[in-house]
């Protein structure tokens, strides 16, 4: 594998002062954090070491902000496309086959919203077959009832998956 395939993996998870996940930054990123005195290493990723002129760290998998930052908005989770369908685990709301589009289930030529509560992942065939009808029109049901994501890794800006050595920090905060 080469170094910049190994670079794209190497993801940081970033804490704030009171141990609250913020961000997932790359590890060269953390890096500067730390060389800049502005974060210590709480984890590292057991990959080896990364040397400057001064010192030897290890990878960074987890850092711990010196400061800490104040969030301005509460931590509404933003709605998208790559989001609805990341929720749905790309299986259509309707069929349960894999998705690679979403469905409004109250059409928006209805009012419908762009809203958790109203999308849904949904097969290209399913979309195309409903078109501007309800699942009742159509005599289908869903499969669940859709609403906001929960959970500490939907919160954190540039997670899209949980990485082990992330566990016990996000479990931390589950706890709190």
């Amino acid at each position: 594998m080469g170094d910049f395939d190994k670079e794209k993996r190497l993801r940081t998870l970033v804490l704030n002062a009171g141990y609250e996940p913020l961000a997932v930054v790359s590890f060269k990123r953390a890096l500067v954090l730390v060389l800049n005195q502005k974060a210590t290493i709480l984890a590292g990723v057991g990959e080896g070491r990364v040397r400057s002129a001064n010192n030897d760290f290890e990878v960074p998998a987890v850092i711990l902000l010196q400061r800490y930052v104040r969030i301005p908005n509460s931590r509404q989770i933003p709605v998208s496309r790559r989001g609805v369908l990341r929720r749905d685990a790309h299986r259509c709301g309707y069929c349960g086959k894999a998705a690679n589009t979403i469905d409004h289930v109250l059409p928006k030529s209805r009012g419908g919203a762009d809203s958790w509560e109203n999308l849904v992942a949904c097969c290209l065939r399913c979309n195309n077959l409903k078109s501007d009808k309800t699942p009742a029109e159509m005599g289908w049901e869903l499969r669940f009832t859709p609403k906001m994501p929960t959970g500490v890794i939907w919160t954190v800006r540039g997670a899209e998956k949980e990485e082990p050595h992330w566990r016990d920090f996000l479990s931390y905060q589950q706890a709190a």
